[in-house]
């Protein structure tokens, strides 16, 4: 079945298209459906062609006059308050894996904040889903145009003499830091799409020292083990944000490896953004633990072992 719907001008052109065609793949892709673009001879308006089944022409065509009602183009990451830019709990789906989910409440609160907020602050036990389901919504925030560019970031605590030690250059050496968020969109990407978005670097994956004297505009930032930054650390990395930009900090205080002098950028940002309205704040617990069901229990018997031993030296 193919439906049709007229375009009139450049911004219901932009408004169904979106930025780079994004929305318009992110539409193809929800709906299963397929959509040819056939501009006007005045380059004016265009006409769209929707193909597929009854059902789902019929839901994709509702999307796109839903979206042309509205009357204006929104500005990237402008999305109204409760709305997700996702149905049926679905953030992203990966062409060869299952469909990234939230699978508890707070998981749920972490996705919904982080579309409706500039500044995300997430801090839990491994195991929660903070890294996971912070690289698939900003893979989502690419495909809808919402943004252009990924930037993943995380500490190197051994940034000093240790490093120096291992062998390769300066990317072999901390490849083995960052190999979790490289595995993170390995999985939901592929390595084709994977590699093209580094390649053209949409995509970037980088220790924090390389953000130093950086602006960023238009990008999804996440700053991962987050509680290994210093405090001078975390400041410069939250000044990086530039217009149209939204930044993820993730950390858990309970696997701070910075030596027991230094302060944690993470613990003392908590208690200096604690009063602004325009940050987001996640906690995660034990319940919010997606891998092995063992994990839970191995973790709370730390948990107890520590507040034990934590009385004992009183």
């Amino acid at each position: 079945m193919i439906k049709t719907l007229q375009l009139k001008n450049q911004d219901e052109i932009l408004l169904a298209l979106g930025s780079q065609d994004r929305k318009l793949r992110a539409l193809e892709k929800n709906f299963k459906v397929t959509v040819f673009v056939k501009h006007d001879e005045d380059g004016a308006g265009a006409l769209l062609s929707v193909k597929g089944t009854n059902s789902r022409v019929d839901k994709a065509l509702a999307k796109l006059q839903k979206d042309l009602a509205d009357g204006t183009v929104r500005k990237p990451l402008d999305l109204v308050k409760d709305e997700r830019p996702f149905s049926d709990n679905i953030i992203f789906r990966p062409e060869r894996a299952r469909p990234v989910e939230a699978r508890s409440e707070n998981q749920k609160k972490y996705i919904e904040s982080i579309f409706q907020n500039d500044l995300v602050i997430a801090t839990g036990p491994a195991g929660t889903g903070k890294t996971f389901l912070a690289c698939a919504c900003a893979l989502r925030a690419l495909e809808l145009g919402m943004i252009e560019r990924i930037v993943v970031t995380r500490p190197i605590v051994e940034a000093g003499e240790k490093l120096g030690f291992l062998p390769g250059d300066i990317e072999e050496k901390v490849d083995p830091y960052l190999r979790p968020i490289y595995d993170a969109f390995y999985h939901m990407l592929g390595p084709e799409k994977f590699n093209a978005l580094k390649y053209n670097h949409t995509l970037e994956i980088v220790p924090l020292a390389y953000m130093r004297g950086r602006t960023l505009e238009k990008a999804f930032i996440i700053l991962d083990e987050a509680q290994n930054t210093l405090p001078a650390q975390m400041k410069m990395f939250l000044t990086r944000m530039g217009i149209g930009s939204k930044m993820i900090v993730n950390g858990d205080l309970s696997q701070i490896d910075l030596p027991s002098h230094q302060t944690s950028g993470l613990v003392q940002v908590l208690e200096i953004l604690a009063k602004v309205k325009e940050v987001s704040f996640i906690q995660f617990g034990g319940e919010d633990i997606v891998r092995h069901p063992l994990v839970k229990s191995l973790i709370a018997a730390y948990d107890k072992w520590d507040k034990k031993h934590a009385k004992e030296t009183k």
